[in-house]
């Protein structure tokens, strides 16, 4: 059996993050541990080299990491977090953007098998379900990332899509908001966020006016859209819940260009906790999720799988943390039906 990383740890009576430290020449490692980790990987015969890995068909010590849209900032985010944690065990990290098309996903994955790389944390809804049954029958280490994919047993490491919603309808609710908007993209993440936002009202007693949820492209102009449509309505909502920060901030643009002040006549709130939710003036209330700790979950899995042939399925949810900033406010009595200067 072919010696790990892990291997080399146990041995050594140190962690993993140690042995990489050292293989890759990074850190600072004492001189005694160091010595001591380099006899271990002589005595076992350890030699990472990706060159003849690749070469061998063996562990190149890539990883590739599949997005929907470079232009979303959350999936800058998601790169910088798993790469930080993948350098620390050894493992460098390429991102593909996939757009979410069915040709670009296998024209990726085709290429990206074709360099060797040892896995795929896939953060797209990868929608080439012939590409994805190929993958799992050829046993190619997987992970799904705040994306599962609950009708395959595939590892996934996933933020509560759902009690985020909740938390939002409960935070929007307590302010006293009954007309509440919400603006969603196609995605798996975004149809959780919209069912706990509904029972988080169902516990409330307020009923939901589906009339006012509506979805688009996760774009700023697509949200600029459809929040315009929204505050046309003669039944204007006070409030707009966007399933993401990009969406609400597309709501925010709409809003100004109407006149319509924020949060006095409108409250929004996004997901994501972005860096533009920090910049964007009034600053974006909004739900953050713990991306270190996914990520590091995401490398464990996927690196355990590679190092180690893990076969058990491991499906992981994380808890997210409203984050109130200054977009959300108590309804405005005067402008509950119609915004009044």
């Amino acid at each position: 059996m072919k010696t790990t990383i892990y291997d080399i740890a146990k041995e050594a009576g140190v962690s993993a993050t140690t042995v990489s430290k050292v293989i890759n020449n990074k850190g600072r490692i004492s001189e005694k541990t160091r010595k001591k980790i380099m006899k271990i990987m002589d005595d076992l015969n350890y030699r990472p080299s990706m060159l003849a890995s690749a070469m061998k068909g063996k562990s190149t010590y890539t990883i590739a990491l599949l997005i929907p849209d470079i232009d979303n900032p959350i999936y800058a985010q998601y790169m910088k977090y798993i790469e930080e944690y993948g350098q620390k065990l050894g493992f460098s990290i390429v991102m593909c953007s996939t757009g979410n098309d069915r040709e670009r996903e296998e024209k990726h994955l085709t290429l990206l098998r074709q360099k060797s790389v040892d896995g795929f944390i896939i953060a797209s809804l990868f929608k080439n379900e012939t590409t994805l049954k190929q993958l799992i029958k050829e046993k190619v280490p997987l992970v799904f990332f705040n994306n599962p994919k609950i009708e395959y047993s595939i590892d996934s490491v996933i933020v509560d899509d759902y009690l985020g919603g909740y938390q939002v309808g409960e935070h929007l609710l307590s302010l006293g908001h009954k007309k509440i908007g919400v603006i969603a993209e196609e995605h798996t993440s975004s149809e959780e966020r919209i069912r706990g936002y509904r029972q988080a009202c169902a516990d409330k007693g307020v009923s939901v006016d589906d009339r006012l949820i509506v979805t688009c492209d996760s774009t700023l102009e697509g949200a600029q859209i459809q929040a315009e449509k929204l505050l046309s309505k003669e039944e204007k909502p006070t409030a707009i819940f966007g399933c993401n920060d990009v969406l609400a901030i597309g709501t925010m643009q709409a809003a100004k260009a109407q006149g319509i002040l924020i949060p006095t006549e409108l409250s929004i709130i996004g997901f994501d906790n972005t860096m533009m939710s920090r910049i964007v003036d009034p600053p974006l209330s909004t739900v953050t999720m713990p991306l270190d700790e996914l990520a590091k979950q995401a490398m464990d899995i996927l690196v355990q799988k590679i190092e180690k042939n893990n076969k058990i399925t491991q499906r992981i949810s994380m808890i997210p943390d409203l984050v109130i900033r200054q977009t959300t406010a108590p309804v405005n009595k005067a402008v509950q039906t119609n915004f009044i200067k």
